[in-house]
């Protein structure tokens, strides 16, 4: 049997569970009997507009770079742009450096060895990912910048001035990757432990047999047997990096990311905006081909009855305690540590999470995030409906597309969203003043519903990972079975498998309503004015060096993001 390794592209930032519950499920079959043609054209009509909606903010954002004229990008150029490839890049390469070595190493140990707490940390593990980057940035800030706690101490202690020593720089491109690791390793831990439970124990036990140690045994053997589970980790790290815009520039760090913001709200330089979103979407875009391109050769052979499982290791004495602080120093400092800090900094801050301005934020959030969740999962069920029902190059083109926005950051989205209907809005008011002298303002432009739009496009993916997760289990013959009693395509949807696939569906408004709660870039450029959101109000008072108060809306998205995380734990505990 051959299997396919999972990809990136279909999870969101926190899809991974999904994949673990279809990891051994077969594809549905192809239908032996056509489907009947009722309704099937407005579904492929609603499907190909929900791939043309992906797709405008990419094309908007070519189109509006290019028109921009060269004078601008050559500015870039002589200025900041070789700067923002430089720090992207060095801020890449450390993030997926570093998360390939946390999170295969912690996968390798609690999948391969046994020792004092290893049944806790093996979940406790995936925590992190219940915490955006920049709440962490703004827990260590606190603590380990020059006024915190840490150095105060130091200097109460030695009787050291401020410059009598030297203390690691917390704003920094260091410590911005250091943020962005610890919530992101666990993307490479799960699909890397996965990988470490399905091999079998034969070619790991005749590499020991011929002489090789445990260690060379794992680099020779099992390391490359689940290569292509961690590179498909280790790329999804880098387009969550690549996408990051709280932490960076909460450190100071000029990102492309920084710079698109920078270029639209401080300079008001739509054309250096474009140009710079292109050059990210062009980056994301190579990122996302490479991905296909490792998928496409990320294949093994199951040796089915003949696989032996992998017998653990019991580790005692110092060996064992090197690989529980191993497994637990990412737990303690990408979770445990950031949750006492903020609830210290909450009950320090005067900010009330129970006042009509923060319930405001609350209800902002969660009617965005309700909406976008709702919307998003509705168009998953068009096109992987479509693609279900009429296999072949249309849908299947709409299924890619619609996917593709997975791998553009929020900004860039943001950025091809406005230009266009910023266009259109103008033009409108323009004709209608001279035609009628009425202005009417911005209808689309600062709306809602853009903003809705632009999350769609970019969780799609998510949703639709989700989707086909659950689809797997809805067997062809009950189609054909449902077509024979005369229900048309719309109807089997609505009586067959949307009662099968309740269970998937609401894991997908649950992962998505999440994502938005912590979507930040995309927020803070299309919101509508005066709307605020939790995410942008903790932003905002980080900025301001308000730490204390930025812990209050912090702590609540984080509650918030717990939600899936304990989806993704319950099935990480089944998994033996």
């Amino acid at each position: 049997m051959t299997i396919i390794l999972p990809t990136p592209l279909v999870f969101s930032t926190r899809i991974v569970e999904t994949e673990f519950m279809t990891m051994h499920q077969k594809p549905p079959v192809e239908y032996a009997v056509k489907a009947p043609r009722d309704g099937l054209r407005g579904l492929a009509t609603v499907a190909v507009l929900i791939a043309a909606a992906c797709a405008l903010p990419m094309l908007a954002v070519v189109v509006a770079a290019f028109v921009g004229g060269t004078d601008t990008i050559r500015h870039l150029i002589d200025t900041v742009l070789l700067g923002y490839a430089g720090t992207t890049l060095l801020l890449v390469v450390f993030v997926a450096l570093g998360t390939f070595l946390v999170g295969v190493g912690a996968a390798w140990l609690v999948t391969m060895t046994r020792f004092a707490g290893v049944k806790i940390l093996e979940i406790a593990l995936v925590l992190p990912l219940a915490f955006p980057a920049y709440v962490l940035a703004y827990a260590y800030t606190h603590v380990l910048d020059h006024p915190g706690i840490v150095q105060t101490t130091l200097r109460d202690v030695t009787g050291w001035g401020p410059r009598d020593y030297w203390f690691p720089e917390i704003r920094s491109l260091g410590g911005a990757a250091l943020m962005l690791i610890l919530v992101l390793y666990p993307y490479v831990y799960l699909l890397a432990r996965a990988a470490f439970l399905q091999q079998s124990a034969t070619t790991f036990l005749a590499a020991r047999a011929l002489g090789s140690s445990a260690w060379a045994a794992f680099y020779k053997v099992s390391l490359p047997l689940a290569r292509p589970a961690i590179a498909g980790g280790v790329l999804l790290t880098v387009m969550e990096t690549i996408a990051d815009f709280g932490t960076v520039a909460y450190f100071g760090v000029q990102t492309f990311a920084t710079g698109i913001y920078t270029s639209w709200f401080s300079l008001f330089d739509r054309a250096g905006a474009a140009q710079l979103a292109l050059c990210l979407l062009s980056f994301a875009l190579l990122l996302a081909m490479l991905e296909r391109i490792q998928r496409g050769k990320a294949k093994y052979h199951d040796p089915s009855r003949r696989a032996v499982a992998m017998p653990p290791v019991q580790l005692t004495g110092w060996r064992a305690a090197v690989a529980f602080i191993a497994c637990g120093v990412p737990v303690l400092l990408g979770a445990v540590l950031p949750v006492v800090i903020l609830v210290f900094m909450g009950l320090g801050s005067e900010q009330d999470l129970l006042s009509p301005r923060y319930l405001g934020f609350i209800r902002n959030s969660a009617t965005l995030a309700g909406v976008a969740a709702v919307v998003t999962v509705a168009a998953a069920v068009c096109v992987g409906f479509f693609q279900r029902l009429r296999p072949g190059g249309l849908s299947n083109a709409a299924a890619y597309v619609a996917r593709l926005g997975y791998a553009v950051p929020g900004g860039v989205i943001a950025v091809g969203l406005l230009v266009p209907f910023a266009a259109f809005d103008n033009t409108l008011d323009a004709w209608m003043r001279s035609t009628f002298g009425i202005s009417t303002g911005l209808l689309v432009t600062g709306s809602i519903w853009l903003l809705v739009a632009a999350y769609m496009v970019r969780f799609l993916a998510a949703a639709l990972g989700a989707y086909e997760g659950g689809q797997a289990m809805v067997h062809a013959n009950m189609d054909s079975a449902a077509r024979s009693l005369g229900e048309t395509p719309i109807g089997t949807l609505r009586r067959v498998h949307l009662p099968i696939l309740t269970p998937s569906l609401l894991t997908a408004l649950l992962i998505v309503f999440v994502d938005v709660m912590k979507e930040l870039p995309a927020t803070l450029i299309m919101r509508p004015f005066n709307y605020d959101t939790l995410a942008v109000q903790a932003y905002r008072l980080a900025s301001d060096e308000r730490l204390e108060g930025a812990a209050v809306p912090s702590l609540v998205i984080v509650a918030m993001g717990l939600l899936p995380v304990v989806l993704i734990c319950r099935q990480v505990g089944r998994q033996r």
